[in-house]
């Protein structure tokens, strides 16, 4: 059975959507049928935000794969990216004081964690910062000693364990350092990503949305791990893509086809169907 189309009949204002696990495949793709989806959303006048926990320098291939179109949050709520051109517009860092802090209470509370600094430019890491078949250097960053790691205020905190079970290492974390930054997850990986005290994906997207007189009855969102749950919860409705973690299924408004099955593209079909567009 189809979804219903959200707001009484209505199609949605804007259209919220998570990338890797939710648009981008499996394979690291997206497909042309969730490219031409998306389109429709700006197509039919609607705003359309790819909201998401990469640092903007990973939205250069997003920003072609989809020509160009809609607005991004990065960095789970820090930064707002323009994918027309290709420009951060603002951010909300964590405080250089605020990551000491993080750091020191979190090196305690788990020696075996390691950490990097993300910030709208590029990255920083400590030489115990390997992510396995992820090259930190090769992927931008530059390896500092402990005090450079802490002495400047960044977008994101990361704290990477090599071998925990990512539910309870969150957990554990939240204990740690839960009242100065926000902790959330979304790799599959014992990695932490740690944001300025209350800023997430729903933070963002909802000051966007106040922005542009958009309420959130008129949003719909598609998610698949932890870090989309609060912009999935503040959306008027929100959409789980079959291979999202059990916390996201358990709490979006419908569940919709995998990512390797275009779901966010099948559901925005059935939002913004061909023939009301063409009459636009």
């Amino acid at each position: 059975m189809a979804e219903p189309i959200p707001a009484e009949g209505r199609a949605p204002l804007l259209v919220a959507t998570d990338l890797d696990g939710t648009v981008v495949r499996s394979d690291g793709t997206i497909s042309a049928r969730t490219v031409a989806a998306l389109a429709r959303v700006e197509q039919a006048g609607a705003t359309l935000v790819m909201v998401t926990g990469r640092p903007p320098r990973w939205m250069r291939d997003i920003a072609t794969a989809v020509d160009h179109h809609g607005i991004a949050i990065c960095a789970n709520g820090a930064v707002l990216y323009d994918l027309h051109t290709e420009t951060v517009l603002r951010t909300r860092l964590i405080e250089a004081e605020v990551i000491a802090e993080a750091v020191e209470r979190l090196r305690t509370a788990v020696p075996e964690l390691r950490f990097a600094v993300e910030y709208a430019d590029g990255f920083v890491f400590e030489a115990r910062y390997n992510l396995g078949r992820w090259d930190a250097e090769a992927l931008g960053g530059r390896p500092v000693d402990g005090r450079t790691l802490v002495s400047r205020g960044g977008t994101k905190l990361l704290a990477f364990h090599p071998s925990a079970d990512p539910d309870r290492l969150a957990e554990q974390v939240h204990t740690s350092v839960g009242d100065l930054v926000t902790v959330t997850h979304s790799s599959g990986r014992g990695l932490m990503e740690m944001s300025a005290q209350g800023v997430t994906k729903a933070s963002a997207l909802a000051e966007l949305c106040a922005e542009r007189g958009v309420a959130a009855a008129d949003v719909v969102a598609f998610g698949d791990m932890p870090n989309d749950l609060p912009m999935l919860t503040w959306a008027g409705t929100s959409y789980g893509v079959a291979n999202g973690h059990p916390d996201v299924l358990s709490a979006v408004t419908h569940t919709i086809a995998r990512n390797d099955d275009d779901g966010v593209a099948q559901t925005l079909e059935r939002l913004f169907p061909a023939s009301d567009i063409a009459t636009r």
